[in-house]
């Protein structure tokens, strides 16, 4: 399956619905398909303006790395070489904190989602809830 631009929005408006229920600072969230392209992207009233770069960072790295940021940390804090490498590979696009989710459909990646305005875990939460809600499965 195809992340469409109806998913995005889905996956978005369930995402910032997650974030005022559990009362967050405002959001930023976008949407990527496999390829790292933008699908969807809002930023709340609010939100500082350069919060598009930080979650499109962390989806990139996510969607790029075949690696939620999670898990990009735990390498970024065992092997900071690497990310730094990679970062260097992907001209500095990359975010390696939580916040930056897998969408996957099937067991296959089909994109990622990245959220900032909170705290890394709380963006995290949001967006899994945004992407549980468009039907498919999360990997923070």
């Amino acid at each position: 399956m195809t992340l469409t631009l109806d998913h995005a929005r889905t996956i978005i408006a369930a995402t910032r619905a997650k974030g005022r229920e559990m009362e967050l600072k405002p959001l930023s969230v976008v949407v990527l398909d496999a390829g790292g392209h933008v699908v969807a992207f809002e930023r709340e009233d609010d939100a500082a303006p350069g919060r598009f770069a930080i979650a499109h960072g962390k989806a990139y790295g996510a969607v790029m790395l075949g690696m939620a940021g999670r898990a990009q940390m735990a390498r970024a804090e065992a092997q900071g070489y690497f990310m730094a490498a990679v970062n260097g590979v992907y001209g500095g696009q990359v975010v390696p904190v939580p916040g930056g989710v897998l969408v996957r459909d099937k067991g296959r990646v089909i994109g990622a989602v990245g959220v900032t305005g909170d705290t890394s875990d709380n963006d995290a939460e949001a967006a899994l809830a945004g992407i549980a809600a468009a039907g498919f499965v999360g990997e923070e």
